[in-house]
């Protein structure tokens, strides 16, 4: 097994580890990973990960997953996760910019990059822009699920401007 698939395998194994609870045991192996070899952007997004989600330490996440994305700049992962912490932590000019740079990331989803403008508008309060990035991620989607919370956003924010 080559070096690059046996830390794929790792962070594989450490994927398992966080969806089972197993959080040290995850946090070892993506620290194992790193210090095996510092170039694998994969593992700072999932450690990142780790710090946002699990252990709600938003600078230390912020930071593995800005190593992340200098690391594997086209690891499409990093950037939905950073735009969740960037819109918890009410970062929206930093947000913009990651928005808008993840756009240009192969295969990344551009209806989930569109739905996080549409939620960073909606918390803005800026509605119109809010249902116009909405309905572009509507467009964009082939899953009748995302097209429902889609609708969904759509009605919410049209009720806002109601208020």
């Amino acid at each position: 097994m080559d070096h690059l698939t046996r830390l794929e395998e790792l962070l594989n194994q450490a994927n398992l580890d966080i969806k089972d609870g197993y959080y040290e045991a995850a946090t070892n192996k993506l620290e194992d990973i790193i210090n095996e070899d510092p170039n694998f952007g994969k593992a700072y997004n999932h450690l990142g990960y780790m710090y946002e989600a699990k252990f709600k330490e938003y600078e230390k996440a912020e930071t593995l997953y800005k190593i992340a994305i200098e690391k594997s700049p086209n690891y499409p992962a990093v950037y939905y996760n950073y735009a969740v912490l960037l819109s918890t932590l009410g970062k929206y000019d930093e947000l913009k910019v990651l928005l808008a740079k993840a756009l240009l990331v192969p295969g990344i989803t551009k209806a989930t990059v569109h739905n996080e403008y549409g939620i960073m508008y909606e918390q803005l309060g800026d509605l119109d822009k809010a249902i116009e990035s909405y309905r572009e991620a509507g467009k964009l989607t082939l899953s009748g699920d995302v097209l429902n919370r889609v609708k969904a956003s759509i009605e919410r924010c049209k009720n806002k401007k109601e208020l």
